[in-house]
């Protein structure tokens, strides 16, 4: 039989496997190319954030923008 704690594992580890999985499928594909311009505004993305973050499509601002209403 089964106590709350072997539940409680069990219920974490699912979550776990979850989350990851929403987490890579976000992430984009090995080598993608970043945009030079973003999606939204049109203002040019940074060098330096076109490095840093493989595949961006969206400034910084509008990103922040993007996750806090996908956020809600």
């Amino acid at each position: 039989m089964t106590d709350i704690y072997d539940r409680a594992q069990a219920l974490e580890a699912r979550q776990r496997e979850e989350a990851l999985a929403r987490f890579s499928a976000m992430q984009p594909a090995a080598g993608a190319q970043s945009l030079s311009h973003c999606v939204d505004c049109g203002e040019d993305i940074p060098l330096a954030r076109q490095r840093a973050v493989r595949g961006c499509k969206r400034c910084v601002t509008c990103q922040q923008l993007a996750e806090h209403v996908q956020a809600r």
